[in-house]
């Protein structure tokens, strides 16, 4: 008795186009969830900004652990710098620390607390 060879491709091809059949149903289902979040009809979860977590996390490399400065790194305590210097600063960067290091929604108050750092 022999079986025929093709009947197994059959079979997969068939069960392999069921599954991208009803994948693309959800896929549908979900685009709508997607789409219903991206206009703010989801629940959003933002966290506010908290500039000294921030420059922990992302200043701290260049800047020093206590963010005294180091090397030829300028310190950021008592810079004396204005807060729209330092937003400039932060925005367009200046000698080697390079601009948009700081989301742009958040470089007011990043440059409010570096400039109230004694």
């Amino acid at each position: 008795m022999k079986r025929n060879a093709i009947v197994p491709y059959y079979l997969i091809m068939v069960a392999g186009l069921v599954l991208v059949f009803f994948l693309g149903i959800k896929g549908i289902g979900d685009a709508k969830e997607i789409a219903q979040e991206q206009e703010g009809g989801g629940e959003e979860q933002t966290e506010a900004f908290d500039p000294e977590q921030y420059a922990q996390q992302a200043c701290i490399t260049c800047h020093g652990e206590n963010l005294e400065g180091a090397g030829a790194v300028p310190g950021l305590h008592g810079t004396g710098l204005s807060k729209e210097e330092i937003s400039d600063i932060l925005v367009n960067g200046r000698g080697g620390m390079p601009g948009g290091l700081v989301p742009a929604e958040n470089v007011d108050a990043m440059a409010e607390w570096v400039a109230n750092l004694e």
